[in-house]
């Protein structure tokens, strides 16, 4: 009887384990946006809290030659200043006070804050940074807290993406897009992107298994309602970014 016992017990925690690891990835957006302010240690620091998988972040360069996490082109609707953010140097960058009394983390800031704990999608905001990102990315990989496979570089700047498979062969990539996600299938196969990342409206269990079929992942954006989670999970998607990432568990 005892020996019964222990193997259903051990069948349903098996099965629990198992569950437990099936789904989309759980990506959370600049962070945990819905819950820290946007794109900045907290929010990096919660979303991981949350157990996310992968953490995803906005990049810019500024002036002085920094990479810095930020989404917008101006600093107006989140700061106590004004302004477009690739004029700021570091120096005065540093004086910016962020809704709930944050500043704007430098890359690196970031993933000495994650020290490999999660994933992370680097989505590109600028222009002319592929080779800075490139060389941010082989230098922590090189860490042991952290490896290439862990890093995936996103934009809807598809030429700003061309030049970082260039810096970057091997480099993880995914190609955002607004539209229809099936028109991306072109540009996913000359960059050897990993994946194409979708508006979740315009995502359907068809041009899922079309992209799926074509040889692409697909991780979709800006997820929050946990109906449209099951729809999409359903759909067969890979991942979803979220805001609130503990709700689409």
């Amino acid at each position: 009887m005892k020996q019964f016992v222990f193997l259903v017990l051990f069948s349903m925690m098996m099965s629990c384990t198992t569950q437990s690891g099936e789904g989309p990835l759980i990506i959370g957006h600049r962070g945990a946006m819905g819950y820290e302010t946007e794109n900045t240690l907290a929010s990096v620091e919660k979303a991981i809290e949350l157990g996310v998988d992968m953490v995803e972040v906005d990049v810019f360069q500024i002036s002085s030659g920094e990479i810095v996490v930020f989404h917008d082109e101006r600093v107006d609707r989140l700061s106590n200043s004004a302004g477009l953010i690739k004029e700021y140097n570091i120096f005065d960058l540093k004086k910016l006070i962020l809704d709930g009394g944050h500043g704007i983390p430098m890359l690196q800031d970031v993933l000495k804050q994650m020290n490999g704990r999660a994933a992370l999608n680097i989505e590109l905001k600028d222009a002319n940074i592929a080779d800075n990102i490139h060389q941010i990315i082989t230098g922590y990989s090189a860490k042991p807290e952290w490896s290439e496979s862990q890093f995936i570089v996103s934009s809807f700047d598809w030429e700003e993406l061309r030049k970082y498979r260039e810096y970057s062969p091997e480099g993880r990539i995914a190609v955002l897009t607004e539209g229809d996600p099936l028109q991306a299938i072109e540009v996913a196969r000359e960059l050897k992107a990993e994946a194409i990342n979708p508006h979740y409206s315009q995502v359907n269990a068809g041009n899922v298994a079309k992209l799926h079929e074509a040889g692409f992942k697909v991780y979709t954006y800006t997820v929050n309602d946990p109906a449209d989670f099951q729809r999409l999970k359903a759909a067969g998607v890979d991942g979803v970014f979220s805001d609130y990432p503990d709700r689409m568990k």
